[in-house]
């Protein structure tokens, strides 16, 4: 019989409505974010992993927690400037805590989402594990060593990043990222245990396939019923299926579910839709487990004639690299300041991230799948050989399969996750074991996930690069040679491609060499300094200066999008990153490579993709008009006008046009003071851009990219200094000391300016402008609240800012 919605007897329909409607069951596990109060010393004192250890003397401290970036800057630190110039060492937590009474008998775990480096950690005395890489995840079980409810425990952590130099740039020190507490029954689901797939993918209908490994910690044999549910993200039970299995005691088992999702909301980077898988398990009827797993709907495909497409549609990756550092707050993996570098990035026009060259914060992730972002996720730097005395390839051999495998096995859930890069600029590429290797590292993923392709970043071009020609990868991965984007079909034929890592311009915001149409290569190798390079250390941010290696950013972005089979680019970089201060060496402490500069104050270049990469209509008109007359100044636009005219002080300069090869306009001026105007026209709108003379400073001005946020000690304000004459105008060479006081719930957690040869501490009071700007950043307390920052610099009016915590 084929039933209609009117023959459904009522009491159906009820119980259907009642189902949707009931109450989710509560899961019997445990997850508690396990950040707060945590004692920290630096050094090494002996006996610090015993519960009777007197720690009464130690910091008190909420984490994430990255002791390095607290100190100041020297060229004699270990690290040395290509490592940031800051301290590394030795430090030890400690953390006391108890089981609650109703949590006694669950098994008990701690979780930690990264620790730089050389991890070892305790509970009451006894030795967990220790874990060398810096950036990866891991958890270890306390159970068999916890001292029965209420009675107190202890957990100790011991983080040693004293042997450098270990990074080619800023690696942060300490328990840098989330640390969780995890209590779970003992027939429960395994970490890391769900995994989820969209083999089949219409816009009509899509199949979802779910792994879910169990285990059963209990000494006997048990009936376990395993339940994946979908539903909407937040929304009501769209399908769900059933098994029923048969566990022997001490066994881990896997149970795989098909559900079809009718009319599927496809997850893409202009619409990230998200849902939820629940998995319920149950033994004898109890609810043991209950997991929910964000996940998204959607295919994709790399072609070697077409390039990229998701959801059946061609996509241009239009991307960037970045390191893990926050600026000013160091490696600590704030979530609101990863936040906060996505929405500039998304502003630009950008799609896509290459998590260089580690893995990242899980935090991190979590963005890219709510935000949009497609990302190339990087697992290793190095293999067997080493770039840096003391860096990973030490500990190659004994732990490359488990790091690889606990990347993909953490990250391959996420709807973000494009590809796998097992590697960047591997110096193995050279050699034969190069090919060897690869293929090891491409089997692991591929057994642990075969729904993604595997890629590496190689700075080595040729047909006869031992990694390229290996057969392990499934898309061919450029570092540079941007000239030999049109070669890959002839040398790889039938191999999907993308820039991995293009590039590689130079830039301090503010600053402009002339003549702009000149450009400067610098340096002559990466250690070898150019005699021609600025004595202040600065760059030019005309896009007329790029390292070695490298391009220009519209040379890049040009090779890319005239080519079709080229899925992409990641720029080298997104943010300027700490260490690594391509073309010079100390006094410089951070790189030049950045759209956007360390505070997160955008580079003239960001204009430029922005008009490239979106659909705004941009016109940015620069630089800035505070010169000595008679000056010749280069005039640049970043526009998609077709066409624009330049006054000045009302005269006509002259009308430019879009030519072939370039994505500039350009004129060249005698300065005098006064108002420089840019006019154009963006399809159907009139756009104006305004540069003028400004007066001597008079005031500061701030403005935060929020006036309320969370209170809990996790969330951050970023509050945007300038420099202001008489009439409200940024003055462009301030470099006024403005110092901040604050009132409320709240503490400053970190101050920056942009500039790379600052040496003044990021923890601090007081920053000196840099461009006639500079940044403080807030960060919320515990408790609820009103809180006023109040910035003053001598002779300015000052000026202060109401951020309210809720």
């Amino acid at each position: 019989m084929k039933y209609t919605k009117a023959s459904i007897p009522a009491w159906i329909l009820l119980l259907c409505i009642l189902q949707a409607c009931a109450p989710e069951v509560k899961s019997p596990r445990t997850d508690l974010l396990w950040n707060d109060s945590w004692l920290f010393t630096r050094g090494d004192p002996p006996g610090a992993s015993g519960p009777g250890f007197d720690d009464r003397t130690w910091r008190s401290l909420n984490l994430p927690h990255d002791w390095s970036i607290e100190g100041s800057f020297s060229a004699d630190h270990p690290a040395t400037p290509g490592g940031g110039a800051l301290p590394g060492g030795i430090g030890w937590y400690r953390k006391h805590f108890s089981i609650p009474e109703a949590d006694s008998g669950k098994l008990v775990f701690a979780a930690f989402d990264g620790i730089y480096r050389n991890s070892e950690v305790w509970v009451n005395g006894h030795f967990l594990g220790k874990r060398p890489n810096g950036y990866i995840s891991f958890r270890y079980e306390l159970t068999p060593y916890l001292n029965p409810s209420p009675e107190e425990n202890v957990i100790a952590v011991r983080v040693d990043n004293s042997l450098q130099p270990n990074s080619r740039w800023y690696s942060g020190s300490g328990i840098y990222r989330d640390v969780r507490l995890v209590m779970t029954r003992k027939v429960a689901v395994d970490h890391w245990g769900v995994f989820v797939t969209t083999p089949q993918v219409s816009k009509k209908q899509a199949t979802v396939k779910v792994a879910t490994t169990l285990y059963n910690r209990l000494p006997g044999q048990v009936t376990v019923q395993v339940t994946s549910s979908l539903r909407r993200a937040g929304g009501r039970k769209i399908t769900a299926v059933s098994t029923d299995l048969r566990m022997d005691g001490g066994a881990e088992q896997e149970a795989v579910h098909e559900l079809v999702v009718a009319n599927p909301s496809l997850w893409s980077v202009d619409d990230p839709a998200m849902y939820e898988l629940v998995t319920e398990v149950r033994s004898d009827g109890e609810v043991t487990d209950r997991v929910v797993t964000p996940f998204g709907i959607r295919s994709f495909r790399f072609d070697a004639e077409t390039g990229f497409s998701l959801n059946g549609s061609p996509l241009k990756l239009k991307g960037v690299c970045n390191h893990h550092d926050l600026g000013c707050l160091g490696a600590a993996a704030y979530p609101r300041a990863m936040e906060r570098q996505l929405e500039i990035l998304k502003e630009m026009g950008c799609n896509a991230l290459r998590t260089s060259h580690n893995p990242p914060s899980p935090l991190l992730l979590d963005l890219c799948d709510r935000m949009g972002f497609l990302v190339m996720d990087e697992t290793f730097d190095m293999w067997a050989r080493g770039k840096t005395p003391h860096d990973y390839h030490l500990y190659w051999e004994a732990w490359h399969e488990r790091d690889l495998s606990d990347h993909v096995r953490r990250d391959r859930n996420h709807p973000a996750v494009i590809m796998w890069s097992i590697g960047n600029e591997i110096l193995e590429q050279w050699d034969s074991t190069g090919a060897e290797i690869a293929r090891e590292l491409a089997a692991i993923v591929r057994r642990l996930d075969d729904t993604r392709p595997v890629t590496s970043g190689c700075n080595e071009t040729s047909p006869g690069n031992s990694i390229l020609r290996s057969g392990a990868l499934d898309v061919i991965g450029f570092n540079y040679h941007h000239e030999q984007f049109a070669d890959v079909p002839v040398n790889f034929p039938g191999m999907p491609f993308v820039a991995s890592e293009t590039t590689s311009a130079l830039a301090t915001r503010g600053s402009y060499d002339m003549p702009s149409d000149s450009v400067r290569i610098w340096p002559i190798r990466w250690d070898i300094p150019h005699p021609s390079m600025n004595q202040d250390h600065t760059c030019s941010a005309y896009d007329n200066c790029h390292a070695p290696w490298g391009s220009t950013h519209e040379e890049s972005i040009l090779a890319v999008l005239k080519q079709e089979h080229v899925s992409g680019m990641f720029v080298w970089t997104g943010f300027d990153y700490l260490g690594e201060p391509t073309p010079y060496w100390w006094p410089s402490r951070s790189s030049y490579f950045g759209i956007i500069d360390l505070a997160g104050f955008p580079k003239d270049a960001y204009y430029l993709y922005q008009s490239v990469w979106t659909g705004k209509p941009v016109l940015h008109l620069f630089p800035h008009w505070n010169w000595d007359s008679g000056d010749t100044v280069d005039v640049w636009a970043y526009t998609g006008c077709d066409r624009v005219e330049l006054l000045l002080n009302g005269r006509s300069m002259g009308i430019r046009e879009k030519e072939e090869g370039s994505l500039h306009m350009q004129w060249r001026v005698v300065y005098e003071p006064g108002k420089l105007e840019a006019r154009g026209i963006h399809g159907d709108r009139e756009l104006v851009c305004v540069v003028e003379t400004t007066g001597m400073p008079a005031g500061v001005r701030l403005e935060a990219d929020r006036e309320v946020i969370s209170a809990g000690g996790r969330d951050l304000s970023f509050v945007s200094v300038e420099i202001v004459d008489a009439d409200g105008r940024m003055v462009p060479g301030a470099d006024n000391l403005v110092t901040f006081s604050l009132s409320g719930p709240a503490s400053i957690v970190g101050v920056d300016n942009g500039l790379q040869t600052s040496m003044e501490p990021f923890r601090a009071d007081r920053r000196k402008a840099h461009g006639g700007r500079c940044l403080a950043v807030v960060r919320s307390a515990s408790q609820a609240g009103e809180v006023t920052l109040r910035a003053e610099s001598e002779g300015l009016e000052p000026d202060d800012i109401r951020i309210v915590t809720r």
